[in-house]
């Protein structure tokens, strides 16, 4: 089993940064990629960013590209999310996962950390 645990969350005014990190533990090993996710209240989960594990290719979703930036160090098997021009339609609790291999489902989830931003 991998253990994920988020912290950095808080409360913000808008236009205000914040940085989360998701520290793995566990049965690490070299899995295909790792990814936030966040959920407002009341909406669906939704993608956030991910990176691969092997190399440093990114993804963003068109919300967050350009004001969010997914980082990670292998060696500390942690991911990190650098928030920047925070608005209050990013209020909602982040989660990173773990994507064990190419084209399968997010296997391993974290309890989520709340992120609220004010006008």
């Amino acid at each position: 089993q991998v253990q994920l645990v988020e912290s950095g969350g808080g409360l913000v005014q808008a236009g205000d940064s914040l940085s989360l990190t998701c520290a793995a533990s566990g049965r690490t090993f070299s899995w295909y990629a790792m990814g936030w996710f966040r959920r407002a209240p009341g909406k669906e989960r939704e993608f956030v960013a991910s990176i691969r594990w092997s190399g440093y290719s990114t993804v963003y979703a068109a919300p967050v590209k350009g004001r969010f930036t997914i980082s990670k160090d292998n060696a500390k098997n942690t991911v990190y999310l650098q928030m920047n021009s925070l608005k209050p339609d990013d209020t909602a609790v982040y989660y990173c996962a773990v994507q064990v291999a190419v084209g399968t489902e997010y296997a391993y989830w974290g309890q989520g950390t709340q992120v609220t931003v004010s006008s």
